[in-house]
């Protein structure tokens, strides 16, 4: 397995440029995910490096060898696309072997590769049959086999769950999940997702109008976002965001909106910060649930809850804006039937400039 080196990476159609000049670093046998909406030039990005869309300027390495000018076929990778890219008239062992017998492989060799392929991938008993007798699920596995028999450098997906329905999308995770423990690849995969970014990658990039807004670990991610992109991308629900002031308080600055207040943590930059408008970020999972005459209840006006079985979602108003709690039902019900408040800790709070977006500096939460 190799590593994969972006430098200064751009992509323009003419004078139209999608991808403005990324960096990147994935190390061999890590997981990357690229994440961001539609329009991102995450797929625009792993394009370029499976060598199917031209780079217009930068540097692209794998395995520390220069590739920009590199044919496809001679960078060592392989793709699993969205569309699975099966043969319709070939059945799933010569599906999987494909490839080798382009390369002109033994018999010997390519029979044992289905077999060892198949084998890890559930697919032993399917090898008869052809694409339209299987599911999306074993489709899908077929496309991920036929790129593991070549034993490529670099294993590159682009958005292969998306076509799945939602109980599959999580099989297939699982499965993706442990066939990078097993193999050890260097992976890079392409998704809109953020639950599939979450749950499969090392570390995540969070992709946004051709450019990189943060890279990280998924915690890191979730706990301490770069600004109110990644912020309001990353999480289900998403953080919730309030306008607020901050102002001077007897032990640690406080953040005042719409005559109620929240106390902040006694950091040089939020200190350094008061006179000055922000963004609260509050995680909907991380506020408890408060009565009446609890210190430092945020009040708030609540529309309808959401009951999920273990969990529940309450909807409200704060400052007119919509405002979302995660919270757990067990115990809780005669809570969620009155709820009109809750309070949170300091260190839970993220604090973002409310011009910029970005993130005031000082603010590390850990697990």
């Amino acid at each position: 397995m190799a590593g994969v080196s972006l430098t200064g990476i751009v992509k323009a159609y003419g004078a139209h440029r999608v991808v403005h000049g990324i960096d990147l670093e994935v190390q061999e046998k890590e997981f990357v995910v690229l994440v961001g909406p539609s329009g991102c030039g995450k797929s625009t990005t792993l394009r370029m490096i499976a060598g199917l869309e031209e780079i217009s300027d930068g540097d692209l390495k794998i395995d520390g060898r220069h590739v920009n000018r590199v044919a496809p076929k001679d960078r060592d990778v392989a793709m699993v696309f969205q569309n699975y890219a099966l043969y319709p008239h070939l059945n799933v062992a010569d599906n999987i072997a494909f490839g080798l017998r382009i390369r002109k492989e033994s018999k010997e060799k390519i029979a044992a590769s289905v077999k060892e392929v198949s084998g890890i991938l559930g697919l032993t008993d399917h090898l008869d049959r052809r694409p339209a007798d299987l599911s999306g699920g074993q489709r899908q596995r077929v496309a991920m086999g036929r790129a593991i028999v070549r034993q490529p450098k670099v294993f590159l997906f682009d958005e292969p769950l998306s076509n799945l329905d939602a109980k599959l999308r999580t099989q297939m995770r699982a499965e993706i999940k442990r066939l990078h423990k097993r193999l050890g690849a260097t992976s890079i995969y392409v998704t809109h997702d953020q639950v599939e970014a979450m749950t499969l990658a090392d570390r995540i990039v969070v992709m946004h109008d051709g450019r990189i807004e943060q890279i990280g670990t998924p915690m890191d991610l979730f706990l301490n976002p770069a600004n109110t992109f990644v912020a309001s991308f990353l999480g289900s629900p998403p953080m919730n965001m309030v306008r607020a002031r901050i102002e001077a308080g007897e032990t640690s600055p406080v953040a005042e909106f719409g005559g109620q207040r929240v106390t902040l943590q006694p950091l040089p930059s939020l200190r350094d910060a008061v006179g000055q408008e922000v963004t609260l970020g509050i995680r909907p999972e991380f506020v408890t649930l408060a009565d009446e005459g609890v210190t430092d209840r945020v009040r708030l006006e609540v529309d309808i809850v959401e009951t999920l079985g273990s969990e529940a979602l309450i909807h409200a108003l704060l400052q007119g804006e919509p405002f979302v709690i995660r919270t757990e039902t067990v115990g809780q019900k005669t809570v969620l039937d009155s709820v009109s408040g809750f309070t949170i800790a300091p260190r839970l709070i993220r604090v973002f400039d409310a011009k910029t977006g970005q993130a005031l500096p000082g603010q590390v939460m850990t697990q």
